[in-house]
This record gives structure tokens, sequence and C-alpha cells, in this order.
């Protein structure tokens, strides 16, 4: 089953529902419409070799979950899936009567905690992540292998390019040796038969040099490995992330100044007052009463350390809310296993009457 076939085989659907914004009563002007459903492999696919699990088409703002898929799923509380079960019927475009044997309330549990404050610890990471890299801008050129490296020089260093500079040495009529019970210490030396202090611009590492009889060293050197390793890391997280991400949204939190993601940041405050309703009511509430507050929160008008502190008080609350929630610790694993075998059968059964 592909996502192409599928639309061209409406019969195998069970659910199609708008889901994101639209769903959360969280858009705007500019929201795009995302799609959501639960399909059943045709009955020779499903025992056969190749089991699909889902299907998206190339945006993946269109996705569609397998029956056998969805309550897997249901079984490990995913937010998600749970959201798509909950859809308000205003985003409800089609559903199949055997969908109704699944009822959300039977999977709710004490996961739910987990699982939806794990999303949103992730949407906060997200959130934080952006805020670092906004704070933390890197020039395209890469620094050098060199730029890490440090002579001794009276009492304190001097910047290797700078003390090069100052004997009118070239790196490369420089060589290097270890300094031993020193790390990464080296001793400096210089001669035109010496390989250079590095290979080149593409250098991942000093390197040794074999020193001639009776060349002195002229002063001792330190490479600074461990923060040249943290900036190479950063520096190719950076410019990945400047090259996927998506700049509508980029220039939104540049426009409202505050450094970090506000929709992330409005979905991790989402997320968090779902997982304390279901706690309290026992439902799934995807449809947004708090929406004035989520949006303030998406506009950027809170600074990013009252948020940190909003989100620690909610997390801090939670584990009480769900140990007085009477949820059972996990959902009925048997049960749902009873629902998906009757879907599956009388789907099949009624399939083959026609």
């Amino acid at each position: 089953m592909t996502f192409e076939a599928l639309m061209q085989s409406p019969g195998q659907l069970l659910l199609k529902t708008i889901s994101g914004s639209h769903a959360y009563n969280l858009a705007i002007a500019t929201s795009d419409t995302d799609l959501k459903g639960v399909f059943i492999l045709p009955e020779k696919e499903f025992y056969g070799l190749h089991y699909t699990p889902q299907v998206n088409n190339s945006s993946n703002d269109e996705v569609f979950f397998e029956i056998g898929r969805l309550i897997e799923l249901l079984c490990k509380n995913n937010p998600n899936i749970l959201e798509l079960l909950n859809t308000p019927a205003h985003a409800v475009l089609f559903r199949h009567p055997l969908m109704d044997r699944i009822k959300p309330a039977d999977f709710l549990s004490q996961l739910c905690m987990e699982t939806f404050a794990g999303y949103a610890k992730a949407q906060i990471k997200k959130a934080s992540g952006l805020n670092k890299k906004i704070n933390k801008k890197f020039e395209e050129t890469r620094k050098l292998v060199t730029d890490f490296c440090f002579v001794v020089h009276n009492n304190g260093t001097l910047p290797l390019s700078q003390w090069l500079q100052q004997q009118g040495f070239p790196q490369e009529a420089c060589g290097l040796t270890a300094l031993p019970n020193f790390r990464d210490g080296y001793l400096i030396y210089h001669h035109p038969q010496l390989r250079g202090i590095v290979s080149g611009e593409q250098a991942n590492d000093v390197q040794l040099s074999s020193i001639p009889k009776g060349v002195t060293p002229l002063a001792v050197m330190t490479f600074n490995k461990d923060a040249y390793s943290v900036y190479c890391r950063e520096y190719l997280e950076y410019w990945q992330w400047v090259e996927n991400r998506n700049e509508s949204r980029y220039q939104g939190t540049l426009a409202h100044g505050k450094s970090y993601d506000a929709k992330n940041m409005m979905h991790t405050f989402r997320l968090l007052s779902m997982a304390e309703e279901i706690a309290r009511y026992h439902e799934v509430r995807v449809h947004r009463e708090d929406r004035e507050l989520l949006l303030r929160i998406r506009n950027g008008e809170f600074e990013y350390a009252a948020l940190m502190d909003m989100v620690q008080e909610k997390l801090d609350g939670m584990e009480a809310l769900y140990a007085a929630s009477g949820l059972p610790p996990a959902p009925d694993v048997a049960k749902a296993e009873e629902i998906l075998v009757s879907i599956r059968s009388d789907f099949y059964g009624a399939s083959r009457l026609h």
C-alpha cells in the first residue's frame, strides 16, 4: 500500500480528519491544512509478506495509519494518536462506523504523563536549541586548528598566529614535538626542513616533526583540542540548521525578538495542559479553550525565562495529578487486541460479501 494507492481506494479508509492547528482551534491566517487518518489494508495485503504501518504524501502533511499500527500506538498512549481519535466533530471528514469500537477513554493511563510531557520536553529542547543558535552565530569560514593554538609568553599566552607574526615565521617552516607530561603541550622549532605545525587548512589536528640535530626549541605551545572539537560540532550543527530551517518561522522568531521558536513553545504548553486535563477529566481535549494564552505565547509576548518558569511549575505538579487520577498504569493490551481482531474480522467479512 502506498499513499497514492490509498487515495485511489477510499473504501480502505476508516477515518479522515483535519489535524493540527485547525483541529486545535489555534489556526491563524497562514496556517496550513494538515490531514490525518486511519486505513485498513486490503485482506490479501494484510496476510501477505509486506505490512504497511502508515503512508504519507511527499510533504508529510497528510498521514494515515493502518488500523494495527493505530492500536499499537494507542497502547503506548502516543499523543498524536490520542489526538487523532479525539478530533473535534467539525474537523472529521469521514468516519467509518467500525471506529466507534475504539473508545479513547479505554486507553488512557498513567503513561500519558510520560508521553505528553515527553513530547512537551522535546518541544522545549527545540525551542531552547533555537535560542542557542540565534544567540551564537558562526561565520561561514570555519576556524582552523591554529586558531586554537597558544604560545606560552611571559606570564601568559599569545595566539599562535600572533607569535608567528612577531617571529616572522610561516607555520610551514616550523615543527612540533610532544612535551612529556603536558597534555596537548608541544615544543615549537623553526627550520626549513620541518613539516609545519599543521598539514594545511583542512587539518583537524597538529602534526609532529622529526627535528634535525642541533635545532633547539623556541617556545612552548598548547593546542586546546577540547575547545576545537566543541567548536567543530557546533559549527556543523549551526550550518545544517541554517540549511534546513523553516525560513518563515525563523523570520517570525526574529520579528518578535525573543530568540526562541515561539511555535514550539506554544505546543509545549498545549501538550502540558492536555496532560493535566487527562489526569483531571480522563479525556483528551484537542479543541483548545486556552487559545488566547497559547497564541500570546506563539506571538512571543513572554520572555524565555518566564516561560521556562511556567513550564517547570506545570512539570512539578504533574506527578501529584497523576497519582490522584485513578488512571490505570497502562492500557489493557488484551482488550485492545480484541478490538483490533473484531474490526479486521468484520471489515474483511463484509468485503467478501461484496
